[in-house]
C-alpha cells in the first residue's frame, strides 16, 4: 500500500488487518504513522519516485493499492502534483507489470472524471472535459488514471469524491465545514461536490480488490451538496442559526488577489478558487451494483466531523503527511 497513513489510507490497512491479511505499507522517513499505530502491518521505506523502493515493496505481495498522492489544499496547486500523481504512478505501474498476476487497485478521484460550472452529475462513464482548465490536480489525477487503466494489467481505479471523517487531523476535507462553524456571517462561492464518508469509501476500496473488473473505473461518491448546503448541514448539526451569504467565485478571486497582495491570509487560496467554484457531482450506480458499495447518507458524515471538531475545538492543529 502507498499512502496508508492517510484518512482514508490508514482506514484500509486497518480493515486489511482486521480481515486476515498483512498489509504493507511504503512509507518515507518521518511519515506520520499515528493512524496505524494500533495496526499490525508490515512497513517498508522508500519514496514513490524511487523505482528500487516500489519493486522492494511490491516484493511477495498479491496486490497494490495505490493511494498515495498529494491532496490537502495548501498542495494540489503545487509544483509536486505532477511529478507526484503522473510521475509516481506510471513508476508504480512499471513496478508493477515486472510482478506476475499482481492486482493493481488505483485510488484515483471524482475530479478524474469531470466537473462543471453548472450542477450537471456525471457517472462512471464519463468523458473528461476539464483539459487546458489550469487545475492541475484534476488533470494530473486523469492522466495517472488513464496510465493505469491502459496498462494492460489487471488494475481497476476507484474514484472517490469528497470524503469527510472524523480524524480528519490535516484538515484537508473539513474545511467549509470548520469555516461554517467559525465564520461570521457565513461566506459560499457557487460549486458543490458529492459528500463521502471515509469509512465507506475504504469498505469500497478493499472490495474493489475482489470485485473490481479489470479496466473499469468505479466512482466512490454520496450526496450531491452545494458548498452552501454543505454549510447549511454543519450549522444544523451545531445547533447553531447563522446567515450564509453566497459570493460570486469572480469576486471571491479579487478578494484573494488582494489579501495575497497585502499579505493577509486570503478566505480561500486562489489556487483553489477554480476548484470551489466548480459542481464535482456524480453517480455511484456501479460501485453500489458491483461492489457493494454504500455510501451513508452526508448529513450522518458531516454530523459526525462536527461532533469531532467540537470535541477538540481547544486542541491545537499541527498540519502534516
Amino acid at each position: 500500500m502507498t499512502g496508508g497513513t492517510g484518512l482514508i489510507g490508514s482506514r484500509v490497512v486497518a480493515l486489511l488487518a482486521n480481515g486476515g491479511h498483512t498489509p504493507r505499507c511504503l512509507l518515507r522517513a518521518g511519515s506520520r504513522t499515528h493512524r496505524i499505530d494500533h495496526v499490525a502491518y508490515e512497513p517498508v521505506y522508500g519514496d514513490m519516485t524511487d523505482a528500487a523502493s516500489l519493486r522492494t515493496g511490491m516484493a511477495g505481495c498479491d496486490a497494490v493499492i495505490h493511494l498515495a498522492s498529494p491532496s490537502s489544499w495548501d498542495e494540489i496547486g503545487t509544483d509536486a502534483v505532477e511529478p507526484v500523481i503522473i510521475g509516481g504512478t506510471k513508476a508504480l505501474v512499471e513496478a508493477a507489470a515486472a510482478v506476475d498476476g499482481i492486482r493493481l487497485v488505483y485510488v484515483s478521484s471524482a475530479a478524474a472524471v469531470n466537473g462543471s460550472a453548472k450542477p450537471v452529475v456525471y457517472d462512471e462513464t464519463a468523458e473528461f472535459a476539464l483539459v487546458g482548465s489550469g487545475l492541475r490536480y484534476a488533470e494530473a489525477k486523469h492522466v495517472a488514471e488513464r496510465a493505469v487503466l491502459e496498462s494492460g494489467l489487471n488494475a481497476v481505479a476507484v474514484c472517490p469524491g469528497e470524503t469527510y471523517a472524523p480524524g480528519d487531523d490535516e484538515w484537508i476535507t473539513a474545511g467549509t465545514i470548520r469555516d461554517a462553524l467559525h465564520g461570521w456571517p457565513v461566506l459560499a462561492i457557487p460549486g458543490g461536490t458529492s459528500v463521502a464518508h471515509a469509512d465507506d469509501v475504504a469498505e469500497a476500496i478493499v472490495a474493489a480488490l475482489t470485485k473490481g473488473r479489470a479496466g473499469e473505473r468505479y466512482i466512490l461518491g454520496g450526496d450531491n451538496l452545494t458548498v452552501k448546503e454543505i454549510m447549511r448541514t454543519a450549522l444544523d448539526a451545531a445547533g447553531l442559526r447563522k446567515p450564509i451569504v453566497t459570493v460570486p467565485a469572480p469576486v471571491v478571486r479579487a478578494i484573494a488577489k488582494a489579501c495575497v497582495a497585502l499579505r493577509i491570509t486570503p478566505p480561500l487560496a486562489p489556487d483553489l478558487i477554480g476548484y470551489a467554484a466548480r459542481y464535482w457531482f456524480s453517480t455511484s450506480d456501479k460501485a453500489i451494483a458491483e461492489l457493494g458499495y454504500r455510501p451513508r447518507p452526508a448529513r450522518e458524515t458531516i454530523a459526525a466531523v462536527v461532533a469531532w471538531m467540537r470535541e477538540r475545538a481547544d486542541a491545537p492543529v499541527e498540519p502534516g503527511r
